[in-house]
């Protein structure tokens, strides 16, 4: 046999290999958009979403994914170890299409606009993630993106793993008897906060914490005025802790309005990671559960199921 022929022989168990370990699938899914889509192959995927990278990583299947947006913060290898879509609000269909993906996962908001059109027009299938701040929108998210990979069993344990975390954390808000008004900063912009109101990440953390969003008079984030933060009158303030812009307690406090408020007068201001606080995927119960333990130092400490021995649905 001839050299080229021993080559060519050496290689057909290795394509044949590849070819039995692609991920190969057939499956139709409705997505935010509601529209049904049909992934025949998720082999090569780019995530857009810190939750939703999140839970791929989760579902043990970081091998098939080929890029991350900016926001896949955890594991905190995602990012230094796949190629970075950038923004997920700010995507690229060039820079995404080029990478040659065989599906697209996106969380719902996902954009520009111009962009995600482009990308629903093309011949590789985008599927946009329902992104609602509530338990069950969790196991919504965790669900799909495991049908999207052909990974349905690992989705239901994941799913049931998120059940149990959250209905132990619904034990616990059962001992908070007088719940504590809370405010989000996400922002000061010129001396004024940025406040999230209802039908946002924060409002509904807030509440599976056992607290109540201070501001409840609009959707979103809004600018406030003073006369509105001591109508509020928060217990605590809430923030994101980040390098970049963070809002710092002292200063806060040493506002003429919020020096007005409980929360100064306690300095009750708690911090968290952002994606881990608004991200509203798998580790949400903790994080509504560290926030309580926060809120309420007489709960102290409720280990979750998940922080056990349960099952690896990454397997």
């Amino acid at each position: 046999m001839c050299f080229s022929g021993i080559r060519k022989t050496l290689r057909l168990p290795v394509a044949l290999t590849l070819l039995l370990a692609a991920p190969a699938h057939a499956v139709t899914v409705r997505d935010a958009g509601g529209r049904s889509v049909t992934v025949n192959d998720a082999s090569r995927i780019v995530s857009a979403g810190g939750a939703v990278t999140e839970i791929l990583y989760a579902l043990g299947l970081k091998d098939r994914v080929v890029a991350v947006d900016t926001t896949s913060l955890y594991p905190a290898d995602a990012l230094k170890e796949k190629k970075n879509v950038g923004y997920f609000r700010a995507l690229s269909a060039e820079g995404v299409l080029g990478l040659n993906p065989s599906v697209v996962i996106a969380i719902e908001g996902a954009g520009p606009p111009p962009t995600i059109a482009v990308l629903e027009a093309a011949t590789v299938p985008l599927v946009r993630v329902p992104d609602h701040y509530t338990g069950e929108g969790i196991t919504e998210k965790v669900k799909l993106i495991a049908a999207v990979a052909g990974a349905d069993a690992r989705g239901a344990c994941l799913a049931k793993q998120v059940e149990f975390d959250l209905a132990a954390l619904a034990k616990l808000r059962e001992k908070v008897t007088k719940p504590k008004k809370v405010m989000f900063v996400l922002s000061m912009q010129g001396g004024k906060p940025m406040v999230a109101g209802r039908n946002t990440a924060a409002d509904g953390l807030i509440k599976l914490a056992g607290g109540v969003n201070a501001i409840d008079a609009y959707e979103g984030y809004k600018l406030i005025a003073d006369e509105a933060v001591i109508a509020a009158a928060p217990d605590s303030v809430l923030v994101m802790d980040r390098q970049q812009n963070a809002v710092d307690a002292a200063a806060l406090f040493a506002q003429a309005a919020f020096t007005m408020t409980p929360a100064a007068k306690d300095k009750a201001f708690v911090a968290m990671d952002g994606l881990y606080l608004l991200g509203f995927g798998p580790r949400t119960a903790s994080a509504a559960r560290d926030l309580a333990e926060k809120l309420y130092p007489s709960l102290g400490h409720a280990a979750l199921p998940s922080e056990g021995a349960g099952a690896d649905c990454a397997k």
